[in-house]
């Protein structure tokens, strides 16, 4: 009889942001919509000349049209990730990430990541991030 190894949340909540990621590189909107919850929020903090924010939402599924619609390498974030905090079936992920369009640099900032683990297994329910150019 074999151990049972039990998985590391960490681990398993990591490959679904990066399987995010992928999908994106990969211009994959099936792999991309894939990873969220059915009512998954997307949200990014905008700031203005006078440094004002505001949030503007997208829907995930215009998200994931949207990667479509790239051509494979088009799209590429690099994250790294800073902290996660897990209790239970709620995982929060904080990672600072670099965008690239094309080769081409075009914004960095923060993702905070909000994951609910459901019978499907860990799923991101909720997404905000920041842009600086």
């Amino acid at each position: 009889m074999s151990p049972i190894i039990a998985q590391d949340p960490q681990e398993e909540i990591k490959g679904v942001i990066n399987q995010l990621f992928k999908g994106m590189q990969e211009a994959d909107s099936i792999a991309v919509a894939a990873v969220f919850m059915e009512e998954a929020i997307m949200q990014t903090i905008i700031t203005n000349k006078e440094n004002l924010a505001s949030v503007r939402q997208e829907a995930v599924s215009n998200f994931a049209s949207l990667v479509g619609k790239q051509k494979k390498g088009a799209l590429n974030e690099i994250i790294e990730y800073g902290d996660i905090k897990i209790d239970s079936p709620l995982a929060f992920v904080w990672t600072p990430y670099r965008f690239y369009y094309n080769g081409t640099f075009s914004h960095s900032g923060v993702n905070a990541f909000c994951l609910v683990k459901s019978s499907r297994g860990w799923k991101i329910q909720y997404i905000i991030d920041t842009r600086k150019r």
